[in-house]
């Protein structure tokens, strides 16, 4: 009774909303309509600006279309969108991307390299549209026929990937737009497979199919159906009613939440960024000082800590154990030395026993008889594990993590403070050890540079990310070295390096490979990727280029 209930509430509301719809290619309930939450909002204010990021997140890649998507599940593999080729000249001083021919507006008017040119040209102008920091990277840019030449700052085999990420926009609309930093954009026009608002209200808002779209004969999804929805618990409580397609939200113990509710609720949860350890390598108290300036303490550290056990309670399940000393994870396995991921993979194990070995090899003893070990100087060692207050996965992460070191017989204490003063204490230096999790990119350059860089020591990065404060000339110079290339096998030598110094000195002590997060309805829709067909990351979240692909993939059921 109560799944026809809920049907019967589902077609209501699909039927109240298609009375808006004046599209001519089908009546209203004739178009396929694909339930989507790409993200939270308390009210939904009618914004597709792409350069601003208070703008509806079904805004990038489904309004504008990238140059080119970069398939980040499959080694940065170039997809080519609106753009048909690109290369780069051999001293990697310039990229050129040559414009797709025959690609026409929303409104029917050409698109052009003109239209590409005068975007980044925008960005240039008026920096605060600049959302990914591409002007650091590109000095110039200017129209060749088809071709749009980008001089770039410096050598950097990686801004072909960074150039992609910046949305383009109609000159014909944009050049007489007052103010494009307050401009809301309310009815886009764009290259994207959905451009047609044809409801908007603050509870709703359905996105359709663009009448003029390039690639229309791959796509049979007509609309995108975006209901508001402000927080998990109110997603919750509609994906187990099967109102929803597709989610990338965390489910608590999804097994029996989601997919035990409806046979066509379904789940994967390819492989995410690196959560570790961060220790302090300035800690200003003299034992603590000196416990994480031992390589051995921080291998002991390591295997005190049962990663399973916390992906268990924590993560509710969600996650892999990161067994690479160097943070690399599975999600980047092609890149991995394996004879030194499995020379250090014992220190990231879990093994109590073998952690008080090397702690007493090492000279760390418990001299007062309180159960925990004194540095080799006989220093006290009471470590404080800081996470940013109300993270709960962080938090029960620490939690878990402490009374395993404590069975080590290493002293430590949770800490949770406010999410600023968990910032500030990295960047002063005074906190002994934080949890924290990291961004990935296409390779793994991203993570090891925004991790290791000791650049990043002196301010210029997020503070929960390098402010370990260990030092490398030679790693530095690696990491500096990885994008002057664009060489693959060169690249691969590369990581390798960075590989076997980040693992021999064991800097921080990775715990997971995260998840993401990624749920789909088989019920109306056939097409979705999944472990089976893991043709790219799947996540419904602005940003990741490759959601266009998998709505390209789909197909109603008839």
């Amino acid at each position: 009774m109560l799944a026809n209930i809920n049907k019967t509430k589902l077609a209501l509301a699909v039927v109240a909303a298609a009375t808006a719809f004046t599209a001519p290619v089908a009546t209203a309930s004739e178009k396929s309509q694909l339930t989507i939450v790409p993200d939270f909002y308390p009210t939904m204010v009618r914004n597709f600006n792409p350069f601003l990021a208070t703008n509806l997140r079904t805004t990038t890649e489904f309004v504008y279309e990238p140059l080119v998507i970069f398939n980040q599940m499959h080694g940065n593999e170039p997809v080519m969108r609106l753009a048909k080729d690109y290369y780069m000249s051999d001293d990697l001083m310039k990229v050129t991307f040559d414009i797709r021919d025959g690609v026409k507006w929303s409104d029917g008017k050409a698109f052009t390299a003109e239209d590409v040119v005068y975007s980044f040209n925008l960005v240039k102008e008026k920096p605060e549209l600049d959302q990914i920091g591409i002007n650091k990277w590109v000095k110039s840019v200017k129209q060749d026929g088809n071709k749009v030449i980008f001089e770039l700052t410096a050598a950097n085999s990686n801004v072909p990937f960074e150039i992609s990420k910046v949305p383009v926009v109609p000159k014909h609309i944009w050049s007489k737009v007052k103010n494009p930093t307050t401009f809301t954009n309310e009815n886009p026009v764009g290259t994207g497979p959905f451009t047609e608002i044809d409801t908007f209200t603050p509870q709703l808002y359905v996105q359709c199919r663009n009448p003029n779209y390039w690639d229309n004969a791959n796509l049979e999804v007509d609309c995108l159906r975006v209901p508001q929805i402000a927080n998990n618990d109110q997603l919750l409580t509609k994906i187990i009613s099967s109102e929803l397609d597709w989610t990338s939200s965390f489910i608590p113990d999804i097994d029996s939440t989601y997919a035990a509710a409806n046979p066509n609720h379904k789940y994967w949860y390819p492989a995410a960024g690196t959560m570790s350890f961060m220790l302090n390598y300035k800690s200003p108290k003299a034992g603590n000082n000196e416990a994480i300036n031992n390589v051995d303490f921080r291998r002991a550290f390591s295997m005190a800590i049962d990663r399973q056990t916390i992906i268990d309670i924590a993560f509710y399940g969600a996650g892999t154990p990161n067994d690479y000393a160097s943070g690399l994870g599975d999600s980047f396995k092609a890149w991995s030395d394996e004879a030194v991921h499995n020379k250090y993979k014992a220190y990231n194990t879990y093994n109590v026993k073998a952690a008080k070995d090397l702690l007493t090899k090492a000279g760390f003893k418990d001299l007062d008889g309180d159960g925990f070990v004194e540095s080799p100087k006989g220093e006290k060692i009471e470590l404080e594990v800081q996470s940013p207050n109300g993270w709960t996965d962080f938090n029960n992460t620490v939690q878990l993590g402490v009374e395993q070191l404590q069975e080590a017989g290493i002293n430590a204490k949770a800490r949770t403070p406010d999410f600023a003063v968990y910032n500030q204490a990295m960047l002063e230096g005074t906190y002994d050890v934080a949890f924290t999790n990291y961004f990935h990119g296409a390779d793994p350059h991203l993570y090891w540079d925004s991790a290791y860089n000791s650049r990043l020591q002196n301010g210029d990065g997020m503070p929960r990310f390098a402010m370990h404060y260990f030092k490398n000339a030679q790693l530095d110079t690696l990491l500096d070295s990885f994008y002057k290339t664009a060489d693959k096998g060169e690249q691969i030598k590369i990581a390798h390096g960075i590989q076997k110094i980040i693992a021999e000195n064991q800097i921080t002590i990775p715990l997971i490979s995260g998840a993401n997060n990624f749920q789909y309805n088989e019920g109306r829709f056939t097409g979705w990727w999944n472990e089976k067909n893991p043709k790219g990351r799947p996540m419904v979240w602005a940003g990741v280029q490759e959601r266009l692909l998998q709505v390209l993939d789909l197909k109603p059921k008839a």
